[in-house]
């Protein structure tokens, strides 16, 4: 195991890493960064933890987005014009998730966002 110490929202963290890996774990950390930084320079949430748990949850939004589209995604052989644009989800599924968020927004009060 190999230890990189790495910088995200201006703060060091040493963090261990299998050989071999160390390129994924920066880019990790680099996505991390991004998506801290971003929602810190909006300037609604101050506390370093609230901005940690909206990153994540903004993140885990972006990769269940992609893992829903690689699902319904059709064959090559049979895929769709580009110009349509389906929803990924069923509708109600779409409903749960603006729910979701909606209520994320209504804990969140006044520190922000989540989208």
């Amino acid at each position: 195991m190999k230890q990189i110490e790495v910088h995200i929202l201006q703060q060091s963290y040493l963090l261990s890493c299998p050989e071999g890996h160390e390129s994924r774990l920066l880019e990790a950390v680099e996505r991390v960064d991004t998506a801290m930084t971003r929602i810190r320079d909006a300037g609604k949430v101050r506390a370093r933890e609230r901005i940690a748990v909206l990153a994540a949850l903004n993140l885990a939004f972006e990769i269940a987005d992609r893992e829903a589209a690689a699902l319904a995604a059709p064959a090559p052989a049979a895929a769709a014009p580009a110009a349509r644009q389906e929803s990924l989800l069923p509708d109600d599924d779409q409903q749960r998730l603006r729910q979701l968020v909606q209520r994320l927004d209504q804990a969140l009060g006044d520190d922000g966002r989540l989208l």
